[in-house]
Parts: structure tokens; sequence; C-alpha cells
């Protein structure tokens, strides 16, 4: 006698979550089935039986997985790169856009590199050739900034990068002033892309840089502390801002202060995207990853649906990431962020040491891309010119030794095996 069995529709079923997917357009309690890496539909009660594995996420918070807009991955090869897996696994990020760690000369290693990650990594084409191999000072030589060598290049990697990167302070550019976002914008404008802009130390000042920026180019960095200056609150920022330009925090080791953040919520304008500008000396704080990023903007006011969109749809929209990256939507990958939402007080710090205290943070619980969960990895050390304090130093090696004891000791005691291979076999 043969039994008939209905096979099942999905690989994966996360029920009883509270949905938030400002790009899908949904929320509260949802279930999400997901077939062949893709989210195969989004319902409320959809059959268990329809399965091959089923996970109750029963109060949790269930997000897209995030987008970070800003980081450096290009490991082992800049100043700046890490690993992003061994950070992605437990901070629901999903997608890693590196922001200019590679220019033209090295772009094909930095794709073959960042290939082999679990993680999606979409890239800024850094307009000096050179990229950031260095702390500063790639543009100094404007020869670096080659339009054609750029438009080019973009060319070659069609969908995997997704716009031009210049960093525009006195330490990069030298005495050419503005020069490096000319010929940035130049070969954007070939390539039907955006440009994002660092704004650090002057010159050149925001002032003169954001009236060459056009709608949907980026300003990373927007709440910087040290860009604004002694006056904080530029009227040019809002100009720009009216006209279409985003503003992205790009936290950073350099890059954010609250009193510059909450002058410009206060205007009446907050940031369109939130990421971390993670990298090798911001890793270990003061940016650590973007769910610490993401209460410090609740922190300063914004809310928990707001920093959400600034983390998925936001920059997905802003880099033109097709495929439904950012959302839940059917027929998108299933990449999946699963939240622990913890209340209470909690006290975060911008790169200058001001404190304020968010009222929740998210705490990563399982983290899904295309429908698998990543696997845990261990980081690596902190290289040796990433200067650490000596709390940073100890609370590592703190880290490292209680990583250390939970391998050595046994997983399970005696109750917790079973015989494998029987003495007496049946």
């Amino acid at each position: 006698m043969t039994h008939d069995r209905t096979p099942v529709r999905w690989d994966l079923l996360l029920t009883g979550g509270d949905l938030l997917d400002p790009g899908g357009g949904r929320t509260g309690r949802h279930d999400i089935a997901v077939r062949d890496g893709r989210v195969a539909e989004v319902g409320v009660s959809l059959p268990r039986a329809d399965a091959a594995e089923v996970v109750d996420v029963r109060g949790r918070l269930v997000t897209p997985g995030l987008v970070d807009l800003h980081t450096h991955v290009y490991a082992g090869a800049t100043y700046w790169g890490i690993d992003p897996d061994p950070v992605a696994w437990h901070s629901g990020v999903t997608t890693w856009v590196d922001a200019g760690s590679a220019g033209a000369y090295s772009f094909p290693a930095f794709a073959t590199a960042t290939a082999g990650y679990a993680v999606r990594v979409p890239a800024w084409l850094n307009i000096s050739a050179v990229g950031l191999i260095a702390p500063v000072g790639e543009s100094r030589e404007l020869a670096n900034c080659d339009v054609d060598l750029a438009v080019a290049t973009v060319r070659a990697y069609p969908g995997t990068i997704v716009g031009i990167k210049v960093r525009m302070d006195r330490h990069n550019v030298g005495a050419h002033g503005t020069e490096p976002l000319r010929r940035a914008v130049e070969a954007a404008r070939a390539c039907g892309l955006p440009v994002m802009v660092h704004i650090g130390a002057a010159p050149p000042s925001v002032a003169q840089l954001l009236p060459l920026l056009r709608p949907g180019d980026l300003i990373t960095h927007c709440a910087s502390g040290i860009a604004a200056g002694p006056t904080g609150f530029d009227p040019a920022a809002r100009q720009a801002y009216e006209a279409g330009v985003l503003f992205d925090i790009g936290h950073g080791s350099g890059g954010f202060a609250f009193d510059v953040l909450e002058a410009q919520l206060a205007a009446g304008m907050p940031p369109h995207t939130v990421s971390t500008d993670l990298h090798s000396r911001s890793l270990h704080g003061p940016a650590f990853d973007l769910p610490t990023t993401m209460a410090k903007m609740l922190a300063a006011g914004l809310t928990l649906e707001q920093v959400v969109a600034a983390t998925t749809v936001g920059p997905a929209r802003a880099l033109g990431l097709t495929d439904g990256v950012g959302t839940l939507a059917p027929g998108a990958p299933a990449d999946i962020a699963v939240w622990v939402v913890e209340s209470g007080r909690f006290e975060l710090v911008d790169v200058h040491g001001q404190r304020r205290t968010s009222p929740l943070r998210l705490v990563n619980e399982a983290t899904y891309r295309a429908g698998r969960p990543l696997p845990a990895r261990l980081p690596a050390p902190a290289p040796p010119w990433v200067p650490l304090t000596g709390a940073q130093r100890d609370a590592l090696r703190h880290r490292e030794q209680a990583v250390r004891q939970l391998l050595t000791s046994p997983l399970v005691g005696p109750d917790g095996l079973a015989e494998q291979f029987p003495r007496h076999g049946g």
C-alpha cells in the first residue's frame, strides 16, 4: 500500500511575528512563507502543514533584512576594511553597501573578494582610482580622479556599482577645492547614478559643496559636528534638503553628533537614511553596529517606524536596488531579521561624548539571507593601527575569554547524549 503525501509548498514559514515592513506596506501580526530563497507569501495564519520548516516568532518583531548604506568591507586590503559576516549574523544587516573602499585600480579584486561573503555587497566606486588604501589623501593627486576610467569601471560592473563616492574635506582633497566632487558628479551623470559625498573638516565648506549636488545625490555624515563647524546648523543644508539632496547619517568614528541631528530634526529635516559607516575604527565603538546606531536615532526622537524605514526601503530606493531588496513583499529576497524589542532606559553616546537615552533597543535573534539563517562567525582581532582605549582592549580580552570558555566546555552533559552506534546492533 502506498500513501500519497502532499508535497510542501514552502521551505520555511515564520509564524506569529509582529511585522514592520514600511516598503511592503505591512505591519502587525503576519506569517512569512519562503520558497527558493524568496518571499512566497505574507498573510495571517498561513497553513503550517505547507512548510518543510516552521519557526515560531511570536512576541518578536520581524523586519526586512537591514540595508546599511555606508560601510567599508574590503577586509585586509584597506586601512578601513572589515569582514561583514561576523557582524551580520547578530545585527540583522543583510545588505552591506561599501562606500568607496575601492577605486578603478582595485575594483576587480574588490568584486572577487566580496563575492565570497554571505551577505550582499553593492558598492559605491571611489572617484579616486586608488580608493581608501590609506587613512586620508586619495584625491590629493588629482590625476587619480579619472572620470573616463571611473565610467568604464561602472560599465564593467553593472548592478554591482550603485554610485560614485568622494570624500570632500581638507585631509582628502588638499588644494584642489571642489574639483574632485565636480569629477565625481560628471562620472555619475554619465552613468545615471547618484553621488555620495563625505563631508568633514573645511575647506571646502558644506556651503560650497551642496550647490554642486543634484536631487538624489547623498550627503553622508549629515549630522557631523566637525562639518557643521561652530555655527552648528548651516542654512545651505536646508536649501539642499528641500531641493532633493538626501541626508545619510554615516555614523563612523567622527561623523555623528546628537546636537546637530537634533537641530536638523527641529528644522523638519529627518535623515533619509541611517547608516553606520562601519569600519576598522568604528566597529569597536562608537558606532558598534546598525542596531546601536538605530537606537541613537530613537534617542534623538525618531520613531521606530521612521528608523526601520531609513534602514530598509529608504536606502534601497536611494540606490535604486531592484528585486524587492529592503522589503518583504512576495517575490522579494527572503532577507529577514527577527528581533527582541527591549524597553528601558539605554544610555548611548555620539562620537564627541554627548549622551542621550533611548526608550528601547532592538536585539537581533536571527538573521536570514535568502531564506537561510546566517551562521555564527567569530570576529577577527582589531588591526594594529586601530587606536583602542584601555577599556576597549579589556572588553575584547574578556569577550575572547568568554568565547573560549564556551567552546572548551563539552557542549552537553551525559544526559544530553544518545548511543549512536549500539554495541549490540538491532
